[in-house]
C-alpha cells in the first residue's frame, strides 16, 4: 500500500491524514528523521513558516528534506509548506528547503481576519474547487521549469515542478478532496518510476 507522511512538527497534520486516507492510502505522522525511508512521498502542512523552520532545525530534517525533494519522491507543501519549498521569499535573505524554483511572498493576502474561500479551475485537476485560504501566500514569480496550475486573482496559487506540488490553500481543510488525490497519483506515478 502507498505511503505518504506528513510533518508532524506543526499545523494542520490530521486533517492531511484524513484526506489522504479518503484518497484510498496510508497517511503517518512523519516525528523523526528515520521515518522519511519509510514513505513514498511528503506533505509538508499549513502552520506557520518560522516556527515550522525552528522545529525544522531543532529536530534536525533540513538536510534530509533537502534529500528527500530532490530523491524523485514527491513532495507537496501547503501555505507554510509552498514557502518552505520555495527558492525565494521576498523581503528574507534565505529561503528555506530551496527546492522549488518559485518566489513567495508570504501573508500576501493579509492576516488571519483575511481568511477566505474561492472557487478555483485547478488545471487538469478539478474545475470549480472550492479552496479555503488562511493567511495565504501566493508565487510571485515561478520560473519556467514550473508549470502553474491555478490563479487566483491574478496571483499563482498552485503550481507543480516535477515531483514538487505546493498550493497557497488548504486543501485538507475541505471535504473536496480532488487535489490531495492529484498528489497521491504523482506518489503512484513516482513508484512505479523508482522501481523500474
Amino acid at each position: 500500500m502507498t505511503k505518504i507522511g506528513v510533518l508532524g512538527l506543526q499545523g494542520a497534520v490530521r486533517e492531511h491524514i484524513r484526506s489522504l486516507e479518503a484518497n484510498g492510502v496510508e497517511g503517518i505522522v512523519i516525528k523523526r528523521v528515520e521515518q522519511l525511508q519509510d514513505i513514498d512521498g511528503l506533505i509538508l502542512p499549513g502552520g506557520e513558516s518560522t516556527t515550522m523552520r525552528r522545529l525544522i532545525d531543532k529536530y534536525e530534517f533540513l538536510k534530509p528534506l533537502q534529500q528527500y525533494a530532490k530523491s524523485g519522491k514527491p513532495m507537496y507543501g501547503t501555505c507554510a509548506g509552498l514557502i518552505m519549498l520555495a527558492k525565494h521569499i521576498e523581503g528574507s535573505d534565505f529561503g528555506h528547503l530551496q527546492v522549488m524554483d518559485v518566489t513567495v511572498e508570504r501573508n500576501a493576502f493579509g492576516r488571519q481576519v483575511a481568511s477566505f474561500e474561492a472557487e478555483l479551475n485547478i488545471k487538469g485537476i478539478a474545475d470549480k474547487y472550492e479552496a479555503v485560504f488562511i493567511r495565504a501566500p501566493y508565487i510571485v514569480e515561478a520560473s519556467d521549469a514550473v508549470e502553474v496550475l491555478a490563479t487566483y486573482d491574478g496571483k499563482i496559487v498552485a503550481a507543480q515542478q516535477g515531483t514538487l506540488l505546493a498550493s497557497a490553500f488548504h486543501p485538507e481543510l475541505t471535504d473536496d478532496h480532488r487535489f490531495t488525490g492529484h498528489f497521491v497519483k504523482m506518489v503512484e506515478e513516482s513508484k512505479k518510476t523508482l522501481a523500474s
